[in-house]
């Protein structure tokens, strides 16, 4: 299977349209999301929220802001408790979890903002991501930068994300694309099956995209990606299912064709996208 080329928006053949509400199929249901409310006070920044994240497939959550988007992701990463709800991470109730046994489970997340340490090469990034993830893995008489373990998997993670020309770079010098791209990259040095990506497209050019939008139809095979993004043009050609929120609670949630021919949607949100 082919990545989207440039400017070229793709529509999944293996899931059914319809209506704006459907029922997805595909691979396994790795990250589950039940009646997810999360209020502080008198607000309810996300309010019943229900989705599944597949195995194989690109699940984009939508929104303007203030809709609950990344309140969404800090409740599905544990880095904030749900008000109600459940969470299921690779089929274990995950809701009382914190953030980092989420993370050692097979959950990685990357941020709106960077995250990198700057003044340290690309390979020095992401091997302290692996090293981080198997704590123990080196003997503490070692020098942990020579872990056979952690520079295996930063290398293969490198590789992976299309830095391994840039391993031995600055990480402050590299450009905003190849920034979003490392984060990926030590996201994907611990091992996850699952990623949670916050906005990895903000700020890059259209060569940019082009190039992130292919990195993720490559990952999404072994993983379950949720994708929260603004760039709709890059939504559409990238996601598999698409959930739409509105004031913290899902409006529409299914396929690309079926998100953009709501009616509902395209009122709330798409202004006739």
């Amino acid at each position: 299977m082919s990545p989207p080329q440039p400017h070229q928006r793709r529509y999944p053949s293996a899931q059914h349209e319809g209506s704006a509400v459907s029922t997805v199929t595909g691979g396994d249901v790795l990250l589950r999301g039940i009646g997810l409310t999360r209020r502080w006070g008198g607000l309810t920044a996300v309010n019943q929220v229900t989705l599944d994240v597949l195995r194989g497939s690109v699940h984009a959550v939508i929104g303007t802001n203030g809709a609950g988007k990344s309140t969404l992701i800090n409740l599905l990463s544990g880095e904030v408790p749900p008000s109600e709800g459940q969470v299921e991470l690779l089929g274990q109730d995950a809701t009382h979890w914190t953030q980092p046994r989420r993370a050692r489970a097979g959950l990685g997340r990357s941020y709106q903002r960077n995250t990198i340490y700057p003044s340290f090469t690309v390979l020095e990034n992401c091997r302290l991501a692996a090293q981080a993830s198997t704590p123990g893995a080196w003997q503490w008489w070692q020098d942990a930068s020579r872990c056979k373990a952690s520079l295996d998997a930063a290398h293969a993670a490198a590789a992976r994300a299309g830095l391994l020309g840039l391993l031995q770079q600055t990480a402050g010098l590299l450009s905003h694309g190849q920034k979003r791209q490392l984060e990926i990259a030590m996201c994907l040095a611990t091992a996850p099956q699952v990623l949670l990506l916050d906005e990895p497209l903000a700020g890059m050019g259209a060569e940019e995209t082009d190039r992130m939008l292919a990195l993720l139809w490559e990952l999404k095979t072994g993983h379950a990606i949720l994708l929260v993004e603004h760039d709709m043009d890059a939504v559409f050609r990238v996601a598999d299912v698409i959930t739409v929120m509105v004031d913290g609670a899902v409006l529409a949630s299914g396929t690309p064709d079926a998100v953009r021919n709501s009616a509902e949607v395209q009122a709330a949100y798409l202004g006739g996208h």
